[in-house]
């Protein structure tokens, strides 16, 4: 049973940690004018308890897009104790390896695009974006073309935090003050069907060509290195692309001979239904950027999965790859990835994802009638509700409004939702049950009927 927050009294314990949280912790995209603090300490499934012992149910996959076998698998505690009896970490620098990278990288390697057989390994996506600019620059110097290193990106794009991944970051609250960024990197127009405003009446996929073309052009192919985009804008709000956009996207670069990154820190390992989403998008991507579900967030670790022809370009033959982090392919990490990926195999959680979605798309068909919701978004076991404040404008919903709205849902429901800008945001573990699911977008439909577009606010 859920209870309110109003029947819940934060005991001595709770009380403590969440000030000491207040006073020892800074935390990631913390919003200094939110003094609240919630402090998890038990997962089970789909649900997390907090410091107060109160229940909810986590519709955000761990809180950020990673949960997909859920919380508190004795399988994956058993296979980090394991491994930290055998061999809990070795350097993966120079010659040095061990047994479960290796089957790590070749377990990737057979489900991934038949072209993408190596993997470099890192501790998440940020540095995962990174090691993918760095490679795609790398790539083309070896080859001659030094002058190759502009990197294209899109707005709403979220590929990370570090200097190169959050400059490549298309969200301007990124970038601010914390400058100079990045160089040599150019932002283009993403697809966002939804805002057809953005693409002046016309066909968005032909505009953005138009564009990129003209992009191409305009900073010249020889300069340029990659573009990066994710198969699907996940921290843009879950906005996934007309069905000729990347394929067309593709066959552009190709042209000129320009890369392509596949952000799927977010879409791969079941996110979107498939062990990987750009190849359903027809991106044909020379490098993917992975992690988050690769564990299930249990272990940080990520993967960059590299072609054969970029791989021997930048360490074959007497190429030197002078790059590298502490962790990569620590043996832990990868013992509780195997075991993950086996776990999703075997309980067949690439469907369960799809059918997620389908019973996210019908429970919430009642919110896509109400005033305040412009459009409704799924995508696999992830869910997009962009807020309005006029469907005929299109105007988004102030931030303020949209934070309350994930607020009341984790205060009068005890569901766990985040809104990205104008847009709440669902990603929940790939073992959501039918009643959990139910119970989510019963809790949205409720929320949402009960927003006063004229007061700019959530009636009681």
């Amino acid at each position: 049973m859920v209870t309110s927050s109003l029947d819940s009294t934060p005991g001595p314990g709770a009380l403590e940690l969440e000030e000491l949280d207040r006073r020892h912790v800074l935390h990631p995209h913390q919003r200094g004018q939110r003094s609240q603090r919630r402090v998890m300490v038990r997962g089970q499934g789909s649900t997390v308890w907090d410091a107060n012992g109160r229940e909810f149910l986590d519709a955000l996959g761990g809180g950020i897009w990673v949960a997909q076998v859920g919380h508190g698998r004795a399988e994956l505690a058993e296979a980090a104790s394991r491994q930290a009896g055998q061999l809990a970490q070795f350097t993966g620098f120079f010659e040095y390896g061990n047994d479960k990278s290796v089957r790590l990288a070749e377990r990737l390697a057979s489900l991934a695009p038949a072209n993408l057989n190596r993997a470099f390994f890192t501790c998440g996506g940020s540095e995962g974006v990174d090691t993918a600019i760095k490679l795609a620059r790398l790539f083309h110097h070896r080859r001659g073309q030094t002058d190759r290193n502009w990197i294209i990106a899109r707005h709403f794009g979220y590929h990370g935090s570090t200097l190169g991944a959050g400059t490549a970051t298309g969200i301007p609250d990124m970038q601010v003050a914390v400058g100079p960024n990045l160089p040599h990197i150019e932002k283009v127009t993403p697809p966002y069907p939804y805002r057809s405003e953005l693409y002046g009446g016309r066909d968005a996929t032909e505009f953005l060509l138009e564009e990129l073309a003209q992009t191409i052009e305009r900073i010249g192919a020889h300069n340029i290195a990659a573009m990066i985009g994710e198969p699907v804008l996940g921290g843009g709000g879950v906005i996934p692309p007309p069905a000729d956009y990347w394929p067309r996207v593709r066959a552009l670069l190709a042209e000129h001979g320009i890369l392509l990154i596949a952000d799927e820190v977010i879409t791969a390992f079941g996110r979107t239904g498939a062990w990987f989403d750009s190849p359903t998008r027809g991106m044909q991507p020379d490098l993917i950027v992975t992690a988050k579900g690769i564990t299930s967030g249990y272990v940080p670790l990520g993967a960059v999965l590299v072609s054969d022809e970029i791989a021997e370009a930048v360490a074959g033959g007497e190429a030197n790859f002078f790059h590298g982090y502490t962790y990569s392919g620590h043996p832990l990490a990868c013992a509780v990835a195997l075991e993950n990926l086996e776990l999703m195999e075997k309980e067949g959680l690439l469907d369960r994802s799809l059918a997620i979605g389908e019973r996210f798309t019908a429970g919430l068909g009642p919110a896509a009638q109400l005033p305040v919701v412009g459009d409704v978004r799924v995508v696999g076991a992830t869910v997009g509700v962009e807020l309005v404040v006029d469907r005929q404008t299109r105007e988004p919903v102030s931030m303020d409004l949209a934070l309350a709205v994930a607020d009341e849902m984790y205060d009068r429901h005890g569901v766990l939702s985040r809104n990205y800008g104008p847009t709440l945001v669902l990603s929940p573990p790939l073992v959501f049950t039918d009643e959990e699911t139910d119970r989510t977008t019963a809790a949205v439909v409720e929320v949402l009927r009960r927003v006063d577009l004229s007061a700019g606010r959530i009636t009681p």
